[in-house]
């Protein structure tokens, strides 16, 4: 419990519960579970009853679809664009290969973890070939999509904008890479044609689901794996000995929504970054320093030393890298939490082909 009463959860803490899987993409195959019949044998292929209801209802919570599929790729994607279905479905892979490394190619793309993912066959054996390929994936028969919509892996705690809008972020995130792929000049000249713009503000009322939504949701860019509710996070943005801070990235082919969240323990003489978090989906933009120098410039600025906490895990090593590439230094190991300073004198300057608003 900290001083607010307020309880937090870290892959350090022995006696928090167990966190329940959060599904952020499912996989679909296509025969005799998506639809109704084989497609290259020559059946009238339909979707199966309530098929469509299900993939519109999990787009609305922000869940994501794709397909691991034995088939004709031409002929499957065409039959897909013929159910108006088929831009529901993300790096989708048709293919003769086996499905689980159908299903890496896919967590790759998406940059999600495997436990995120849920896949859907109607055979046992491919189940259980991907099961015993890749443990952590949830692998579920087609005889239960009836009750598909009210498992709780499928049902986020809290949906936001971002949270509807998050798979035209991601068609967005495929044009940029399709864009990069074709880039020939180097990566500095590619970010700069983006035009990215990085919001830092205050958390406002209206962001509170988002920023629940961030903390149960990041992985791998995040700093101490602790989670908060609405309720934590609104008594901590109405401290006035703690600031909570979100950032939103926009470039010229939209939104990347709220991608960013800090947490920083404000004491007269010490402040104490308690958790920084950001959005997998920012990873290769070059903005992962930008709120942590921001917090930097605002503890030079009132005089005090500044810490962070670091809890490492399996997943988030790149946030420790970044935490010594910007300058800070181990100091102290308080069962499992690692204590970071920064001695404030030299702070990396931002890329300057990203501009930086700071919102009060």
């Amino acid at each position: 419990m900290t001083e607010l009463g307020i309880k937090t959860k870290s892959s350090g803490d022995a006696a928090a519960p167990a966190k329940r899987r959060k599904v952020k993409c499912v996989v679909w195959d296509l025969d005799n579970t998506l639809w109704s019949g084989t497609l290259l044998e020559g059946d009238d292929v339909r979707l199966r009853d309530g098929v469509r209801e299900i993939i519109h209802a999990l787009d609305a919570r922000g869940i994501l679809h794709s397909i691991a599929s034995r088939n004709h790729a031409e002929s499957a994607l065409a039959r897909l664009r013929e159910l108006d279905l088929e831009e529901y479905f993300l790096y989708p892979q048709i293919n003769w290969g086996s499905k689980a490394a159908s299903i890496r190619t896919i967590a790759e793309s998406l940059n999600i973890g495997m436990d995120s993912i849920c896949f859907i066959d109607d055979q046992d054996f491919e189940r259980a070939e991907v099961q015993a390929a890749l443990p952590q994936v949830l692998c579920i028969d087609e005889i239960q999509l009836p009750h598909l919509l009210q498992m709780p892996e499928l049902n986020p705690e809290t949906i936001t904008a971002e949270s509807r809008m998050r798979r035209q972020m991601y068609l967005g995130e495929m044009r940029r890479k399709q864009i990069e792929e074709a880039f020939t000049g180097p990566q500095e000249e590619f970010l700069a044609s983006l035009g990215m713009v990085f919001t830092i503000s205050p958390a406002r009322a209206q962001d509170l689901g988002r920023a629940e939504e961030l903390t149960n949701r990041t992985n791998q860019l995040n700093t101490t794996g602790r989670t908060f509710s609405r309720e934590e996070l609104e008594e901590l943005r109405c401290s006035d000995r703690h600031l909570l801070l979100m950032s939103e990235l926009t470039d010229k082919f939209g939104r990347y929504g709220k991608i960013g969240l800090a947490l920083v323990e404000c004491g007269p003489d010490v402040w104490t970054i308690k958790l920084l978090l950001m959005s997998c989906r920012v990873m290769n933009r070059g903005v992962g320093t930008i709120m942590l120098n921001h917090i930097l410039k605002k503890a030079k600025e009132s005089g005090v030393r500044l810490l962070s906490e670091f809890i490492s895990n399996d997943r988030n090593r790149m946030m420790y890298v970044t935490y010594k590439f910007a300058g800070f230094t181990e100091i102290e190991n308080r069962e499992g939490t690692q204590i970071l300073e920064h001695d404030l004198a030299l702070i990396p300057p931002v890329a300057d082909y990203i501009s930086v608003r700071v919102e009060t």
